[in-house]
């Protein structure tokens, strides 16, 4: 039935489970509805269908809903089987994506419950977001039988039969969850763009400002057995986990700019143009004669109106760096480069540009993948122009993965021993920027030790530079500060001393008893608090996945595998390490003739 992502409704529900907007798409709700008629006709009209053949009311929405948040304990579920699980619900299914792409049961006066799946679930701000998209009716009858399955969940995920392998036949999820992130951003006000810098003073006039930023190794320290530690590859950015409540205080739902963005993004229920800032400017400048290009000339998608005013084009190039270090002569270290080439242009009418990347053609470039306005028609030895007609706002011209010219930019490794029952330890020593010339620049370096199942009473050591300052559960080694950042040298950090943890304890956590039932006591040294019976979900999932996993020596009793580690965040400009650069002076531009 659906070739591409159709969407058949939408509805925003405030803290209260209210529906404040709501928008339907009677051009794909009526495919719904023709497919619901030819299956009831194909059954002879003898079969009662589990799914709704037409869209409930946003009162009987609001209301299934706040019965669903009630039996999963939170606004997103579960996501796992509990005691309270019932057959038939989501956490039924055993899975987290339940927690995203959730169902709910629209009750009809006839008795009759109908399964409305799937909905996209979405929080931003204070409101819920939920999208519909349009699906089979073979795809919802699969899911209503895996919610009555007992051999759901993570152990049976991408085998025929499982959610997971339900999903994968489902391009239209994707597609609803980019409708709800957009819609999440407009009502927000959190409109994010690729971020194209400029410094205070650029190296080139304003035009390019090159840097490597936002680069991150993570360590996992080895038991004290081994003389060494190794690292595992980590992302950039640690994001905090999302809490169930939603943020209060939020600016008010704008419907107009909804109702602007949903009748110019996605006409009839099909997305076509999901940049809320397309759609806006296209709303505040409007359309007259001196916009529309030449008549043999065609606009691009992804240039939906003129730009006019004064011109300017900014280029960065933004790489992490992903590392395993592991201080063995027997075993290599690792290190690999992800990168992107932003690209802001204001440019008056449809112009191409033409901008050489140097070192795009070295052996250390893995994979290439372009920015759909983009064209690669010239080659040469270590030099590849890129040709492009730029859309409007920022935008990611090109994405690569590479291998790294240089070594890791920190070398090391974090030792870790516990002397006693509540005491440890710990020995870093750290290289920074060994191999590293002008002009790259170390802006800062912090070191964090986290340990999340013990709590700290002291830290006892000096480092040989920075400072150090601790939390509750975590202590921070700031090697490098913003404003003194380290150019063409390198440096030896060590970092030597002990940690004193709160005793350890047994102690039963607080929510247990109100809605997980009977969960076997677990060790912590946390002050014990009393019951709230409010449900933390995060933290539940986050014991159930890693429950699992083996733990290391006894040695360190308060680490589990998936604990024991320090990260390291640093941040390096100047240049980019996979030895990509663009030369200002080449970038050409050429206009659109008649």
């Amino acid at each position: 039935m659906p070739t591409g992502c159709g969407i058949r409704a939408l509805w925003i529900l405030n803290s209260h489970d209210a529906v404040v907007f709501s928008r339907r798409f009677p051009v794909v709700e009526k495919q719904w509805r023709v497919a619901c008629k030819s299956e009831n006709e194909r059954n002879g009209g003898s079969v009662d269908s589990v799914a709704l053949p037409y869209l409930p009311s946003d009162s009987e929405l609001a209301s299934s809903f706040a019965e669903r948040k009630k039996r999963e304990g939170s606004v997103r579920g579960f996501g796992i089987r509990v005691s309270q699980s019932a057959e038939g619900s989501d956490s039924w299914v055993d899975d987290p994506v339940t927690r995203h792409v959730i169902s709910i049961y629209i009750n009809k006066e006839e008795g009759q419950n109908y399964l409305l799946w799937p909905l996209i679930l979405h929080m931003k701000s204070q409101f819920c977001i939920l999208v519909l998209p349009l699906v089979e009716l073979g795809h919802v009858d699969s899911y209503k039988e895996l919610c009555k399955r007992s051999d759901c969940g993570n152990a049976v995920g991408g085998v025929d039969g499982s959610l997971s392998s339900l999903l994968l036949d489902l391009p239209s999820v994707t597609g609803a969850f980019m409708v709800a992130h957009a819609i999440g951003e407009i009502i927000s006000g959190d409109m994010a763009e690729p971020e194209v810098i400029v410094n205070a003073s650029p190296s080139v006039g304003g035009l390019l400002d090159s840097l490597t930023g936002s680069i991150g190794i993570s360590s996992r320290a080895k038991p004290v057995a081994a003389p060494v530690a190794s690292s595992t590859p980590s992302n950039t950015s640690v994001g905090a986990v999302s809490s169930d409540a939603m943020k209060i205080g939020s600016r008010p739902l704008d419907k107009d700019a909804l109702r602007t963005f949903i009748s110019s993004s996605m006409p009839f229920g099909t997305p076509l143009d999901l940049n809320a800032s397309n759609i806006f400017t296209i709303k505040l400048n409007g359309f007259s004669s001196a916009d529309l290009p030449p008549a043999d000339v065609k606009q691009p998608a992804w240039k939906p109106y003129l730009y006019k005013g004064k011109q300017k084009i900014l280029f960065t190039i933004h790489e992490t760096v992903a590392a395993a270090l592991y201080d063995r002569d027997e075993i290599p270290d690792s290190i690999s480069v992800s990168g992107q080439v932003n690209c802001r242009a204001e440019l008056e009418g449809l112009p191409d540009v033409s901008l050489p990347l140097i070192g795009l053609n070295s052996n250390r470039i893995e994979s290439l993948s372009f920015h759909p306005s983009a064209q690669v028609p010239e080659q040469g030895a270590d030099k590849q122009s890129v040709i492009f007609s730029p859309p409007l706002g920022n935008f990611v011209l090109m994405r690569y993965q590479a291998s790294c010219g240089l070594g890791p930019p920190i070398k090391g490794f974090y030792q870790l021993s516990m002397v006693s029952e509540d005491e440890g330890a710990f020995l870093f020593k750290l290289s920074l920027m060994e191999g590293y010339k002008a002009p790259l620049t170390m802006e800062f370096c912090t070191l964090t030790m986290p340990f999340p199942r013990r709590r700290i009473l002291a830290v006892d050591g000096t480092p040989s530079v920075g400072t150090i300052s601790t939390t509750e559960h975590s202590v921070e080694w700031k090697i490098l500060v913003s404003g003194r950042g380290l150019v063409g040298k390198s440096i030896e950090a060590t970092f030597p001393g002990t940690v004193k943890f709160a005793p350890w304890q047994t102690q039963r956590f607080p929510y247990t008893k109100s809605f997980f039932g009977s969960m076997a006591e677990e060790d912590s040294d946390a002050d014990t608090e009393p019951t709230n019976n409010m449900v933390n979900v995060e933290e539940y999932l986050m014991e159930k996945m890693t429950k699992d996993l083996p733990p290391v020596d006894l040695e360190e009793p308060f680490c589990w595998q998936a604990y024991n580690y320090a990260k390291v965040s640093f941040r390096i400009a100047g240049a980019s390490l996979s030895g990509i650069s663009i030369d200002p002076k080449s970038v050409s531009f050429f206009s659109t003739t008649c």
